[in-house]
């Protein structure tokens, strides 16, 4: 079987993407001086308030056995509860989706192939759906993780004005990954505040990084998202692997 390409879970979403929020009851605080715990509520604000989301991405995956960079770009809709599909831009041709139960993965036929493949397995055993859990509204940040904020600095973000890098580690240990690090822009707008995620970065135990950055011009949110959408039927004749 060939390797899968996995967007290793989310938003999810979700990887430069503006996601903003208005959030009354911060409207006092100094967006300089927030901690992980107040950006954090302002990310969850916004989701809890938002029931779909449909953007571009970019991706970049690192594996650091073979030392390879791999990337990609495609299409991305999430839908509560649960429900995601990532669709790539060819040559890539890959499709992910995840009716809240069963993640199914399709890979087109490669040269001197005549068809290609799809797999199903449960949403548990992948990374993407666990990392982004709380973008389908089947997790919550406070939670499901540890949290602390990064210096943005080093993490490649400081020349992001009003820019946070918040880290989430689970509070229960996953085989996917060890931290996810959500790259956030809180503003202020006059007596409010917007919360912005623009960059995912998966990290797992053994160094691999999976990169997600998301696209802003003609994100939309709370969009009509039929449930059929999520249950996808390979191309006629595509081989059906057992994991």
């Amino acid at each position: 079987m060939r390797p899968v390409n996995r967007p290793r879970l989310l938003v999810l979403v979700l990887a430069s993407a503006l996601l903003t929020t208005l959030v009354g009851a911060a409207a006092a605080q100094d967006v300089r001086r927030l901690g992980a715990r107040d950006v954090a509520g302002l990310l969850q604000a916004f989701y809890d308030q938002t029931t779909t989301l449909e953007t571009r991405f970019s991706q970049r995956q690192y594996t650091k056995v073979y030392d390879r960079v791999d990337e990609a770009a495609g299409r991305v809709v999430f839908k509560k509860p649960g429900r995601m599909r990532w669709d790539y831009d060819a040559p890539n041709g890959q499709v992910f989706v995840s009716d809240g139960r069963t993640l199914t993965i399709y890979q087109p036929p490669e040269e001197g192939e005549r068809v290609g493949q799809v797999l199903e397995r449960p949403v548990s055993d992948d990374q993407l759906p666990a990392a982004f859990s709380f973008l389908t509204g089947t997790g919550r940040l406070g939670r499901d993780f540890r949290m602390r904020l990064l210096d943005p600095a080093r993490q490649g973000w400081g020349d992001v004005e009003g820019g946070y890098v918040l880290e989430c580690r689970p509070r229960e240990a996953s085989p996917h990954y060890e931290r996810v690090l959500f790259y956030v822009r809180v503003l202020a707008r006059g007596e409010r505040q917007a919360a912005v995620i623009q960059r995912v970065l998966i990290v797992d135990a053994a160094g691999n990084t999976n990169r997600f950055d998301f696209e802003a011009a003609g994100m939309r949110f709370d969009g009509e998202v039929p449930d059929a959408r999520f249950a996808y039927e390979p191309p006629e004749g595509t081989r059906r692997v057992r994991p």
